[in-house]
C-alpha cells in the first residue's frame, strides 16, 4: 500500500472517530435510553406525600417493584442497592432508590416506613390503590401475581425482579438484573452522575 492511501486511511481514520460521540457511556447492564416505556410513576411515599418521578430531577434514580413480604429477592435487593449507595460514597447523597410495592392491600404506610429504611434512611417506599399499582407496573412492564399460601393472609406474591435506573434529567437509562453486583451496578452509576 502507498504511503499515500495510508496516510488517507489514517486521516479517514481520525474522522471517522472525531464524529463519534465521545461521551456516550459504555454500561455493563442494558442500556434501554428512550425506551417508550417506564416513563412515569405517581404513587405516595410512605409519608403520605403524593410523589412523581420529576421530584426526583437532579438525582440518579432506582425503581424496584416487590412487596415487604418478600422472602428472598426484595431484601437481597434492598441491601445491594444500600452496598451501591455505600460504595458511591459521597456521589451517594445523589442517588434515590424507589420501593414500590405491588402488595398495596398488605404494605401499607407504616409498614413501608419500618421496612424500607431499614435499609438506608434515604430510601423511600411506594403505595397505591390496587389499580394505580397495577398501572404502574403496566407502564414499567412489571408483572406480578398473587400465589395462595397454606391460610388467606399469608399468600405470596410472585413478581418481575429487574430494577431502573434513570438520569438526573429523569430519563429512564439501564435495566438491572436482579443479583446484580454491587461493584457493577456502582460503575454504571458513576457514569451517570458525572453528568449534571
Amino acid at each position: 500500500m502507498s504511503k499515500f492511501l495510508l496516510s488517507l486511511l489514517s486521516l479517514l481514520t481520525l474522522l471517522i472517530a472525531a464524529c463519534a460521540p465521545a461521551d456516550k457511556p459504555k454500561f455493563t447492564y442494558t442500556d434501554i435510553t428512550g425506551a417508550a416505556f417506564a416513563r412515569e410513576l405517581t404513587l405516595s411515599d410512605h409519608h403520605g406525600k403524593p410523589r412523581t418521578l420529576a421530584d426526583f430531577k437532579g438525582k440518579v434514580v432506582i425503581v424496584s417493584f416487590g412487596f415487604t413480604h418478600c422472602p428472598d429477592v426484595c431484601p437481597t435487593t434492598l441491601a445491594t442497592f444500600a452496598g451501591v449507595k455505600q460504595a458511591l460514597a459521597e456521589k451517594g447523597k445523589d442517588l434515590q432508590v424507589l420501593f414500590v410495592t405491588v402488595d398495596p392491600e398488605r404494605d401499607t404506610e407504616a409498614l413501608l416506613r419500618q421496612y424500607v429504611p431499614a435499609f438506608d434512611p434515604s430510601f423511600l417506599g411506594l403505595r397505591g390503590s390496587l389499580a394505580q399499582t397495577k398501572s404502574a407496573a403496566d407502564e414499567f412492564k412489571v408483572v406480578y401475581q398473587k400465589s395462595a399460601g397454606a391460610s388467606p393472609s399469608t399468600y405470596t406474591v410472585d413478581h418481575s425482579t429487574q430494577s431502573y435506573v434513570f438520569d438526573r434529567q429523569g430519563r429512564v437509562r439501564l435495566l438491572l438484573p436482579h443479583q446484580a453486583p454491587v461493584a457493577k451496578i456502582t460503575a454504571d452509576l458513576q457514569q451517570l452522575l458525572q453528568v449534571r
